[in-house]
């Protein structure tokens, strides 16, 4: 048993090594921790930030006047006032976003119960601001027009809607864009390293070394594992510490210590993920063309880009399979919920089986290629 402590340790510690002299891993593990964690949650925004509106008021009324100052800054411009006969002109040039046609006698349909149409042009290449903006547009209306009944009604009574958001009160998307982005690194680093590492050796003829020395598979692929571990387990304290908390002053509510313990059983997952990738190609051209293969359906079906549920039964029930899934799903209720142990650990006993089934596959893929008997 101390013999194979020993040579997970030794093994590991060479690891560790190899990494520390292969300057351009170092600078690349460096960035994915640092400068694309920034990158990823200042570029995150789920807000309207200044965009371009413009109205044509043929009703130039108290209301219509009302509706048009509820439209500022930092969610619209300034609202421009055009003619109906700029409207086109201006969609066609992507001058404006949103163009709002209030009609003639709006205010007077308005206070005789009437239900004027208020149209609303909308250039929808602009994706994001379409989708969301639209909504913002239609809220800001009804409210000016509730408000100016309420004026002109004495004794109308109408119930206040409360709304309190929790863990995110301000809306603010890059509280959610950088915990994502970290992630998408966490389980990118660790297979990319995990597969390099044993490509790398294949490649340089170390691999026979090992072959030849009274070592064990499972002690040569634990050690990798453990090294992965630990490179990536620093540098997503780092990413939590310096850029989440510090640069970017997003609040951390939940136990980084029991985070770190979650990162370490997806690692334990996905790191075995990335000696099978190392044990199955041959070269790092190979590498390359897998790694993408599959580090693309991760990120992408596991939560982190789309809401997990919005997506195919069918996806969903294979992605359960992953351990990405269910570590998006931990780590947004470890820090931003402050959800202790007692909560989270069905979802890490997820993670912890998954991994084992990963690892336990992997190793007997891996002790066969090297054509070893232990």
């Amino acid at each position: 048993m101390l013999k194979t402590v020993l040579n997970i340790y030794n093994l590991m510690i060479k690891e560790l090594k190899t990494v520390l002299y292969d300057k351009g891993m170092i600078i690349f593990i460096i960035y994915v921790f640092s400068v694309a964690i920034y990158i990823g949650g200042t570029k995150t925004s789920i807000e309207i930030n200044n965009g371009s509106i413009a109205f044509v008021d043929n009703d130039k009324s108290q209301l219509s006047k009302k509706i048009i100052d509820g439209f500022f800054k930092p969610r619209f411009n300034t609202p421009d006032i055009i003619s109906y006969y700029d409207i086109d002109g201006k969609m066609d040039s992507g001058y404006y976003t949103f163009i709002v046609l209030i009609p003639d006698d709006f205010e007077k349909d308005v206070l005789s119960s009437k239900v004027p149409e208020i149209q609303v042009n909308i250039d929808a290449t602009r994706m994001t601001q379409a989708g969301i903006g639209s909504g913002y547009v239609k809220n800001i209306i009804n409210e000016e027009v509730q408000n100016f009944l309420n004026s002109n009604y004495e004794n109308k009574i109408n119930p206040e809607l409360v709304i309190r958001y929790k863990y995110n009160p301000n809306l603010k998307g890059e509280w959610f864009g950088s915990i994502n982005e970290i992630i998408n690194n966490i389980v990118m680093i660790s297979i990319l390293l995990s597969a390099a590492s044993l490509v790398r050796e294949r490649e340089h003829g170390t691999i026979e070394h090992l072959m030849v020395m009274p070592l064990k598979s499972f002690e040569i692929m634990l050690s990798k594992i453990l090294a992965v571990c630990i490179i990536v387990l620093i540098g997503v304290s780092f990413s939590l510490w310096f850029i989440v908390e510090t640069l970017l002053s997003i609040p951390i509510s939940g136990s980084i210590p029991l985070y770190l313990f979650s990162t370490f059983l997806v690692l334990f997952a996905t790191t075995s993920m990335g000696v099978f990738i190392g044990t199955i190609v041959k070269n790092m051209p190979q590498l390359g063309m897998v790694f993408i293969l599959t580090i693309l359906p991760l990120m992408m079906l596991s939560g982190t880009m789309s809401p997990f549920e919005s997506m195919p039964l069918v996806i969903q029930y294979l992605m359960k399979l992953m351990p990405t899934s269910h570590f998006v799903e931990l780590s947004q209720a470890i820090l931003f919920r402050d959800a202790g142990f007692s909560i989270v650990w069905v979802q890490m006993l997820d993670i912890f089986i998954v991994g084992l089934v990963f690892f336990t596959f992997t190793l007997l893929i891996f002790k066969r290629s090297l054509g070893m008997d232990n």
